[in-house]
């Protein structure tokens, strides 16, 4: 199927999406109190827009919260996904890519600290298994030593 031809995108670019707060916590699947915290630390901006007493949200504020969730969840914190939002608007490809980059550098030494302390435990798990029944606990000496 032709995602650029859908009838469904045209329809959604042809009406403005105008969501209340809840309306777009469900539709970002968050919170209403994560979008007013984001809202106070900048990530998100209030709208000015209203429909009667309710403020409303569009296309682009969807968007936004998002890009600021897939971030969350590929590693980035606040901080950084709030400079990658800052880059983004200035169009600074080379910098994100470098921030991106280095997230990786980051994520790669995790996971090596994370494939030792599996090969740890799983000494410890294996020296329980051989250890005689009478004998202390190999996993329990081993966290009690300094």
């Amino acid at each position: 199927m032709d995602l650029k031809k859908s009838p469904e995108l045209d329809q959604a670019e042809a009406t403005p999406v105008q969501l209340t707060i809840g309306a777009l916590a469900k539709a970002a699947d968050v919170s209403v109190e994560t979008i007013r915290y984001y809202q106070r630390r900048g990530l998100l901006r209030e709208p000015t827009q209203t429909r009667g007493a309710y403020r409303v949200y569009g296309d682009a504020e969807l968007a936004r919260l998002r890009a600021i969730r897939r971030a969350q969840q590929l590693g980035f914190s606040l901080d950084e996904i709030e400079g990658l939002l800052v880059l983004h608007e200035e169009r600074d490809r080379s910098r994100a890519r470098e921030a991106a980059q280095a997230k990786i550098v980051l994520i790669d030494s995790r996971i090596r600290h994370l494939q030792e302390m599996r090969a740890a435990l799983a000494e410890l798990v294996h020296c329980c298994e051989k250890a005689e029944a009478a004998a202390p606990c190999p996993i329990l000496r081993a966290l009690s030593r300094d």
